[in-house]
């Protein structure tokens, strides 16, 4: 529990630094991870039935846009993708990306302007 706390503190950092009420952003990642929670534990149910499965990308997309927390939880608590290395990469990859975004926010977007100015130069060149 303290991992996932510590992995939220940057994220709250960000939006409360952008003037978004927390409030707001909270009640939709609590909404979000709720959701992602369940299709974790209805694909658990799935695969132990032999069902059909939620297919991965569908609880990946869920993670994106803000269900990471959930996801987390419920590896944990479910025992549910916690050893599929390919599957946890990304899921790790998703939770780096908020925290990166998150960080990047509190500069000022520095990094996503420097980027941005990057690519805007490399496509002058290509004309």
């Amino acid at each position: 529990m303290f991992v996932l706390i510590g992995l939220l503190v940057l994220p709250a950092m960000g939006v409360h630094q952008q003037g978004v009420n927390l409030l707001w952003v909270g009640a939709y990642v609590f909404a979000l991870s709720a959701l992602t929670y369940c299709a974790y534990a209805r694909d658990k149910r799935r695969a132990q039935q032999g069902a059909w499965r939620v297919p991965e990308w569908q609880l990946h997309l869920l993670e994106l846009l803000g269900g990471w927390p959930g996801a987390f939880l419920a590896q944990r608590r479910l025992r549910h993708k916690c050893s599929k290395g390919s599957y946890l990469t990304v899921f790790w990859l998703i939770v780096l990306s908020h925290q990166i975004v998150a960080f990047d926010s509190l500069r000022d977007w520095q990094s996503s302007r420097a980027t941005l100015h990057w690519i805007q130069a490399r496509s002058g060149q290509l004309r």
